[in-house]
């Protein structure tokens, strides 16, 4: 598989490090590494592809801070309902109880999304300042543009889900509260001022829309298509689209989005469905670079999350689903199979199995890949497997599944119950052949969202989807029919920790002065 190269020079210029005073310092778009950036698009070429390479590096030298593979599962999953950790550590729990939203100061566990994304951020924005000047074909201008303004989109649409009240609490996205709710809004043009207030959701979903649109004129004029999946292309601009409008609540757009972006990736073979979530295949609309040339080791996505990854938390603390979810499974659904039903086999409070178990050996024979130092708990998840050494493996950003479940929800709420059906019955029957949906009003909704978690387990959609859905999160320990660890067996109601929502971070506060 083809490397992903990066110029050295844009580790110490353009591709700035978050740290401190200095965490959103760009390039003056005079300087020397600037202009030899944008010389020629051959140059820019390597140049975006640093920024696919930033998503999956170690940033503030933290483990817990790896680019996208963290926002998936410390962000996205680990304060769900549909995810567990039963045995992990108690120091864990502060995180997986979501006790981080209202701590500005935490660079860990508050701190880090608004980070992350601003740096990716900054990156798009001094190409979209500086490619118009290259030397170089149009055709690959336009298309450098376009990718650079699809990354600027997606940043802000995963910042909004975190950093902003949920649509439903945002006065129709016109919402703004210091400190607590709200973005602030840079582009291009704001590349020399730090000092900006935070703008509303609504704002920002103006801003992403019309990125979008921008992005996907580009797109079509340039006529060029990408070579890897970790570039962005016109789907992935689609795709990016379409969880924008779905979480602004804004249905016929993200139905048309949906449907655009899923174009030429169809749905996966079970056969890939359940061959490790590692390697791309035609369904991945985007996703990043993972090979043995170029890995976190012991820090990334499959180094958390894969059942046999050579990591000691995934040795002795299994990746679990939630039995209430794992429980509503059919049984003809070949994603039940994913995970590890303990049957009568009899488990610790916390879900052990005992490495002397007929159940135990069963599994260790079916995944080779595993060894005797790998823990096995109850429900835990086989969804997950690395494609190399330690934690090596590709991650998805989209795919045609999330698209097909955004249109059926797209289509509920527009009123189109035989379409949302007909949607929900492509994706499952794919997994399931005697799936039939006959589901209307809201016994509908609820099996849509149900099988956005069946589907999309473990891909970093648990948390975000019961916040954009104004659901509470019940979580259940082992005694009560769960299979949560006892500290982690909380509920969280929909306005616990300003309404599930990150305030501000204190390193925006400190530099910028838009609030003094």
């Amino acid at each position: 598989m083809k490397k992903i190269k990066i110029f050295s020079l844009l580790l110490v210029s353009v591709f700035f490090a978050a740290c401190s005073s200095d965490y959103l310092d760009t390039v003056p778009t005079a300087s020397t590494a600037t202009v030899t950036l944008f010389e020629t698009t051959e140059n820019a070429k390597m140049a975006m592809n640093g920024i696919a390479r930033l998503m999956v590096v170690q940033h503030l030298g933290t483990q817990t801070q790896c680019g996208e593979g963290t926002i998936k599962y410390l962000f996205g999953e680990y304060m769900g309902e549909n995810f567990s950790r039963p045995a992990l550590a108690s120091g864990w729990y502060t995180v997986m109880n979501a006790m981080y939203h209202e701590n500005n100061s935490s660079s860990y566990y508050s701190a880090y999304p608004w980070i992350y994304y601003y740096m990716l951020m900054g990156n798009a924005n001094v190409f979209i300042q500086n490619i118009d000047e290259a030397e170089g074909p149009e055709a690959e201008k336009q298309f450098l543009k376009a990718q650079a303004y699809t990354y600027r989109a997606y940043c802000y649409t995963m910042l909004v889900q975190f950093y902003c009240y949920r649509w439903d609490d945002s006065n129709n996205g016109s919402s703004v509260t210091q400190l607590r709710d709200g973005l602030v809004l840079r582009t291009e043009e704001h590349l020399d001022i730090t000092d900006i207030p935070l703008s509303s959701s609504g704002d920002i979903y103006r801003q992403i829309y019309s990125d979008l649109d921008i992005a996907i004129g580009l797109f079509e004029q340039s006529e060029l298509s990408r070579k890897n999946v970790w570039e962005p292309n016109i789907n992935v601009a689609y795709a990016t689209y379409a969880r924008a409008a779905i979480t602004r609540q804004d249905y016929a757009k993200a139905e048309e989005m949906a449907a655009k972006a899923r174009q030429g990736y169809a749905l996966m073979t079970n056969s890939e469905y359940l061959s490790g979530f590692s390697s791309p295949n035609g369904e991945w609309i985007w996703g990043s670079y993972g090979g043995e040339d170029q890995t976190l080791y012991f820090y990334g996505f499959h180094s958390y999350m894969a059942y046999d990854a050579g990591t000691s938390i995934i040795r002795t603390y299994p990746v679990c689903i939630s039995k209430t979810l794992y429980d509503r499974i059919p049984e003809t659904d070949i994603r039940k199979g994913m995970y590890l039903d303990p049957g009568e086999v009899a488990h610790t409070s916390v879900g052990g199995i005992a490495a002397s178990t007929d159940l135990a050996r069963s599994v260790y024979a079916a995944y080779p890949s595993m060894t005797s130092a790998h823990t096995l708990a109850a429900y835990m998840s086989f969804k997950f497997s690395i494609d190399g050494s330690i934690g090596v493996g590709y991650i998805n950003h989209f795919r045609t599944a999330e698209m097909l479940l955004i249109e059926a929800e797209a289509k509920y709420f527009r009123n189109d119950t035989d379409g949302a059906r007909q949607t929900l019955n492509t994706l499952n029957r794919s997994r399931d052949e005697a799936y039939e949906c006959t589901a209307s009003g809201e016994e509908l909704l609820n099996e849509i969202k149900f099988y956005r978690a069946v589907e999309l387990w473990g891909e970093g959609f648990d948390w975000l989807d019961k916040k954009r859905y104004n659901d509470p999160i019940t979580r259940l320990a082992f005694g009560e029919g769960g299979s949560f660890g006892a500290a982690a067996a909380v509920d969280r109601p929909v306005d616990f920790g300003n309404r599930w929502t990150y305030v501000t971070p204190l390193v925006e506060r400190e530099n910028n002065k838009a609030w003094d």
